[in-house]
């Protein structure tokens, strides 16, 4: 068994390597409420990317050990793909955003191509550790630190969302002539009738109060207030058809305080599922802003003698 495993230790290298590869690519795959990617062939299209992703991070280490340098060449073409289908995400959830309700904005469609192309170096690294341990030592320490870096996987799978930046509860919706309040900040100006009274009976409300400077700065990011008021829509419903503006959920700062007004017209009028929904939302990348950081704004920083 000993004579067998060492003359084989470059293939099971490899092998290991993409099974490892190909599971990581799997814990990662997840279709949710969003609906994407879609099922069956949105997941099948991702978890082919994940073979040949483990595949090119496996064989990267025996041909490194056998001196073939142009393995190097491989990995950089990989990065290449994989940013175009980065852009290919970025072009198919652009296209279907202009058929919803409400729809996702530009940040967190970003957010979502930025996601699938990192979790495609993910697949590479996992790959890459498991063949590099199984062919240095032996297969078992392989898939050892192939067990290890899964959980580094599933560790970086979980970002942070709304929770840990702010504090929710819900909003009185009141309609004061033509203008729409929750609790006391103004959120827009409705004219007809006829709305008003959908408002006042249908109408919902959050607030979100952020815990600290950045906290303010990330929510009053027009990419991430989208984001919120997306998965509102999408989990609980929206009460509107397409050509209402009066109807649209809109989410108002207030000036002032930094507070964030959220108003929507829900299908699903359970007030503890809108929290819940709002302090579950993601945190986006690219809308997170920390102004605290800033050397002007630290303590200290920018005296003069």
């Amino acid at each position: 068994m000993m004579l067998f495993l060492e003359e084989n230790k470059y293939l099971l290298g490899v092998l290991s390597g993409i099974v490892i590869g190909v599971i990581a690519r799997i814990l990662l795959l997840k279709t949710d409420y969003r609906q994407y990617p879609t099922y069956p062939h949105g997941r099948i299209i991702h978890i082919s990317l994940g073979v040949i992703a483990a595949a090119l991070g496996a064989v990267a280490v025996p041909a490194l050990f056998k001196k073939d340098y142009t393995a190097i060449t491989f990995l950089t073409l990989a990065a290449q793909q994989f940013r175009d289908v980065r852009k290919m995400e970025r072009e198919t959830l652009t296209k279907i955003d202009s058929l919803e309700l409400v729809s996702r904005g530009a940040t967190y469609i970003e957010g979502i191509a930025m996601v699938f192309e990192g979790r495609n170096y993910l697949v590479i690294m996992s790959a890459l550790v498991t063949s590099l341990f199984a062919i240095m030592f032996q297969v078992w320490y392989g898939l050892a630190a192939g067990l290890i870096t899964l959980l580094i996987v599933m560790k970086l799978k979980s970002g942070h969302n709304i929770s840990h930046i702010a504090k929710v509860h819900q909003g009185i919706v009141k309609v004061d002539g033509p203008d729409l309040f929750v609790d006391d900040i103004y959120i827009m100006n409705v004219g007809l009738k006829t709305n008003q009274d959908i408002i006042t009976e249908r109408g919902a409300g959050y607030v979100l109060t952020p815990v600290n400077p950045n906290a303010r700065a990330t929510l009053s990011n027009l990419g991430q207030r989208q984001a919120i008021l997306y998965d509102l829509a999408t989990i609980m419903g929206v009460y509107r058809d397409d050509g209402e503006p009066a109807l649209i959920p809109m989410a108002k700062l207030d000036m002032n305080d930094g507070r964030l007004a959220v108003f929507f017209i829900p299908q699903d009028h359970s007030s503890w599922k809108g929290t819940e929904v709002i302090l579950r939302v993601p945190i986006l990348e690219s809308a997170v802003r920390m102004p605290t950081e800033s050397p002007v704004n630290q303590k200290g920083a920018g005296e003069h003698g």
